[in-house]
């Protein structure tokens, strides 16, 4: 069973005792998030809609860091114009408990 959860605008596929990378989010390492449920899929039976209203997948946080440094260099030709930026994004790690129904 696996369901689609939305977080920081995103959308990501969620299963039981899988980690995830998602947009930062403001708690504190340990605790438990609940996700919002977009859509649920078991086998050949998939649920979408208000069907899904009640389901809830619950999430532990593992860590908050910080992804690899992304370099952005901007020039001008022929201007002697450079400009050099570095840009390291922030991330929680997630991992799901459950998915409940």
């Amino acid at each position: 069973m696996y369901a689609i959860v939305t977080t920081g605008g995103k959308q990501y596929k969620a299963e039981a005792g899988k980690a995830l990378k998602v947009e930062k989010l403001d708690v504190e390492v340990g605790a438990t998030v609940k996700l919002d449920v977009l859509m649920l899929a078991d086998g050949d039976k998939v649920v979408v809609g208000e069907a899904v209203a009640k389901a809830v997948v619950n999430a532990e946080v593992l860590a908050q860091d910080k992804a690899r440094k992304v370099v952005v260099f901007k020039y001008k030709a022929k201007k002697n114009e450079r400009k050099r930026q570095g840009h390291r994004q922030p991330y929680t790690v997630l991992k799901i408990k459950e998915i409940k129904a």
